[in-house]
C-alpha cells in the first residue's frame, strides 16, 4: 500500500488530467509511479517533460534505461528496477546486458565508462573529479552527453526516492535487487 494517494485519471482535472493522459497515452496505462507524482501537477509536468526531453537527446534510450537500473539497483528501487529494465528490453538491449547494467558492468567500453560515471555520481553525491570526466571523453563521450548522463542519473535519482518513499506498489513484472542493504 502506498504512503501516498495515487490519483485515480478518470478523477483528475485540468493539467493533472491533461498530463496523465499522455501518460497512459505512452504505455498504455498509467503507471502508478506516475500517479503518485499527479499529486503536484507541477512534480509531474516536471517528471515528464524530463522523460521526453532526455528521450530525445544524445543518450541511446538503451544506454538510458541501463544507467536508469543501475541507479535504481545501488537505491534498493525495486519499481524503477522492475519499470526500467522492461524499457531497457523494448530499446534493444537483451537479458543479460539489462542484469549487467544493474550490476553496473557492461562489456562495451563505452556503456561500462557511463556506467561506472553514473553510480560514482550517486555513490559520490556528485562528487567527481577531472579523471571521472576523462575517462568518459577517452571511449568518446563530448561535454553534451556527460551533462545528459548527469541528467539521468539526477532524473532517476528523483524517480527511485518517490518510489521508496512513498512505497509506490510495482505494477511491472518484478526483477530482483542485487545490491545488498
Amino acid at each position: 500500500m502506498s504512503r501516498i494517494q495515487l490519483i485515480a485519471p478518470a478523477e483528475a482535472q485540468g493539467e493533472r488530467k491533461a498530463l496523465l493522459s499522455q501518460i497512459h497515452g505512452a504505455f498504455g496505462a498509467t503507471p502508478a509511479m506516475f500517479r503518485a507524482v499527479a499529486n503536484s501537477p507541477a512534480a509531474l509536468k516536471s517528471l515528464w517533460g524530463s522523460f521526453g526531453a532526455l528521450g530525445g537527446g544524445v543518450i541511446p534510450a538503451k544506454l538510458g534505461e541501463q544507467i536508469a537500473v543501475a541507479v535504481a539497483d545501488r537505491n534498493r528501487c525495486e519499481y524503477c528496477l522492475a519499470a526500467h529494465t522492461m524499457l531497457g528490453r523494448k530499446a534493444g538491449a537483451t537479458a543479460e546486458e539489462m542484469s549487467a547494467a544493474q550490476a553496473g558492468q557492461s562489456d562495451d567500453p563505452k556503456t561500462a565508462a557511463a556506467l561506472r560515471f553514473a553510480l560514482k555520481l550517486v555513490n559520490d553525491r556528485g562528487d567527481v573529479g577531472d579523471e571521472d570526466i576523462h575517462a568518459l571523453r577517452e571511449v568518446g563521450f563530448d561535454d553534451e552527453a556527460i551533462v545528459e548522463i548527469l541528467a539521468h542519473v539526477a532524473l532517476n535519482l528523483f524517480t527511485n526516492y518517490v518510489n521508496v518513499a512513498f512505497q509506490v506498489p510495482v505494477d511491472f513484472p518484478g526483477v530482483k535487487l542485487r545490491k545488498s542493504a
